[in-house]
């Protein structure tokens, strides 16, 4: 009874090619859903050091190199996955997150790891119609924040709704994000100019201006300015240009918008 109480507990540890070909699945998602690259780094060696390996990662903008060995063998195996091209999801990021501290602290099977990660990876997305209101929500409040009057909120409110909606339709048709950004901050920017254009309120350049606000690339910048920190230069670079591409495409269709309105720019 004690001989076979013994080999219940002690699981059968995975090969390191296992845990490797694992590693890259989550660090493409990771990455993919809006991680950055610190966070990516920590999490890896977490869950490697939980089955006695260590991992060595080179962070590329669009791959990941990474080599898994297990201390004092020959046993090592070197993998090279691509980015995981998916929107930036911060509810499957914090449970990716999640799941490397259960496999370290609770020291859960390789098996069941893959599991738990399969079962993230495909969970439900939130419904986009909450996501679509609370985004008009949040935007009209960033006008208030700015100053803008009650009309000038009701004017940014719609502009966001119809901006976020075809945002949402064109992402879902595999739209390139450029695109998408330039053709979303024109349609905001006419809707916003609707309070100039009417004389609805008492603000309405703050209505224009802040109507294209949810389409600022936040996220990426921060992300770039964590990897600088943390000397993850190449990367970094990569997010900052991809900041300063997606806010030249928001001032293409911002100054469009303001133009068919004639809305005076300057």
């Amino acid at each position: 009874m004690r001989q076979t109480l013994t080999t219940i507990s002690e699981p059968v540890q995975p090969t390191v090619c296992k845990v490797c070909l694992f590693l890259a699945d989550y660090s493409s998602w990771l990455l993919g859903c809006g991680a950055t690259c610190i966070r990516m780094e920590k999490n890896m060696k977490r869950i490697a050091g939980a089955y006695g390996m260590e991992v060595e990662t080179t962070i590329m903008p669009r791959h990941i190199h990474m080599s898994v060995w297990r201390p004092n063998t020959d046993e090592r195996y070197t993998y090279i996955a691509a980015v995981s091209h998916c929107s930036i999801d911060f509810s499957i990021n914090t449970r990716l997150s999640e799941l490397s501290w259960e496999i370290a602290d609770k020291r859960i099977s390789f098996e069941n790891a893959q599991d738990k990660f399969e079962k993230i990876i495909h969970s439900p997305k939130s419904n986009p119609w909450i996501v679509l209101l609370l985004v008009t929500i949040a935007n009209a409040s960033f006008c208030r924040l700015f100053g803008g009057d009650a009309m000038a909120m009701a004017v940014v409110g719609m502009a966001t709704f119809g901006g976020f909606f075809l945002k949402q339709r064109l992402l879902a048709r595999k739209i390139d994000l450029r695109v998408v950004v330039t053709l979303c901050a024109f349609v905001s920017t006419i809707l916003g100019a609707t309070d100039m254009l009417f004389h609805l309120g008492t603000t309405p350049s703050i209505a224009i201006a802040t109507s294209v606000l949810y389409l600022v690339p936040g996220i990426p910048f921060l992300n770039s300015f964590s990897d600088v920190l943390y000397k993850h230069y190449i990367c970094a670079y990569s997010r900052f240009v991809d900041t300063v591409v997606l806010t030249g495409c928001l001032s293409i269709g911002l100054c469009c918008g303001m133009a068919v309105m004639n809305a005076g720019m300057f």
